[in-house]
């Protein structure tokens, strides 16, 4: 009973803290023109944002329209490309504190399994789709895994809900 209230207080400061850091967040960003952290379709195109989100390891480039934005810990896209099954870890370091997934960005081929696995670090974490396609549970038992088969070419955004704000971000690039 006494570690369900602590991991209910914790669970609800880290939802305060994630709640104050958006609203300070959308305050001080630059703000102007469109796109910014955007993102709300699951597509790779469209033009304008050159702030780096540029695939840099693995084939040509793939604009996330913003989405890695203040995401620490990306610095391009991992080619996985003709592997069956990948592993994501999630509440890896970025982002001050283990509040990454790791690779932030992978690419794959269709019908690849890629299967999130919990470090146990960082607090609570989930894994959302931000197209609402899949949603994991909230954990932060070490070595909990979800998996999802993506079988349909495009890129798939997903974050984790308390830690967004933070930019505990990522994205499946299916060929």
């Amino acid at each position: 009973m006494n570690r369900d209230t602590l991991d209910r207080r914790t669970m609800l400061k880290t939802m305060a803290v994630g709640a104050a850091s958006a609203t300070i967040a959308g305050c001080s960003s630059g703000g102007g023109g469109s796109g910014g952290d955007g993102g709300e379709t699951s597509g790779d195109g469209g033009s304008g944002d050159s702030s780096g989100d540029s695939g840099a390891s693995g084939s040509g480039s793939t604009d996330f329209g913003g989405w890695f934005d203040g995401v620490s810990n990306f610095d391009g896209v991992v080619d996985e490309t003709g592997k069956s099954e990948v592993t994501v870890k999630v509440g890896a370091k970025g982002n001050g504190g283990n509040f990454a997934f790791s690779p932030a960005a992978v690419k794959v081929s269709k019908d690849t399994k890629v299967v999130w696995e919990w470090t146990g670090k960082g607090s609570f974490h989930n894994v959302v789709a931000d197209s609402g396609d899949f949603e994991s549970e909230q954990t932060d038992e070490q070595g909990h895994t979800f998996s999802q088969t993506f079988s349909s070419s495009g890129t798939h955004k997903y974050y984790c809900t308390p830690h967004k704000a933070m930019g505990m971000k990522g994205a499946i690039v299916v060929e």
